[in-house]
């Protein structure tokens, strides 16, 4: 029994960890999901596909208490969905076809893209 909870430990540990970032940051908790999915033993291409999987619920829940709890309305959010939509449908099927090396060096690059944006703006 304890040997399955010291293996869980990570897995809930990882969870919680993207569900919070997710929560305060929206949908940050995927940038942190890649690099902690890969620490728990997955690989590059399948921590990408989790993470989204992991995401969409987690940010679904946060989207609802924002929307219940009048932090965001849905008219700012409605013109970004279909262009979102189809950016996931490209990237979901697109993601097959990156080699893995490449798919890391892109994630790298907008992980510090975004970071040196967060520091000087």
């Amino acid at each position: 029994m304890k040997s399955k909870f010291k293996k869980n430990l990570p897995i809930a540990g990882t969870g919680f960890a993207i569900g919070l970032v997710n929560g305060l940051f929206g949908a940050g908790g995927g940038m942190l999901a890649v690099p902690l999915l890969k620490k728990i033993g997955l690989d590059q291409k399948s921590a990408h596909k989790n993470a989204v999987a992991v995401i969409l619920p987690v940010s679904i829940l946060s989207a609802v208490i924002y929307l219940v709890k009048d932090y965001v309305k849905l008219s700012d959010a409605l013109p970004f969905i279909p262009a979102g939509v189809a950016g996931a449908l490209i990237g979901a099927f697109a993601i097959k076809k990156i080699p893995s090396v490449w798919l890391k060096r892109i994630f790298g690059g907008f992980m510090v893209y975004a970071g040196v944006r967060l520091l000087f703006k």
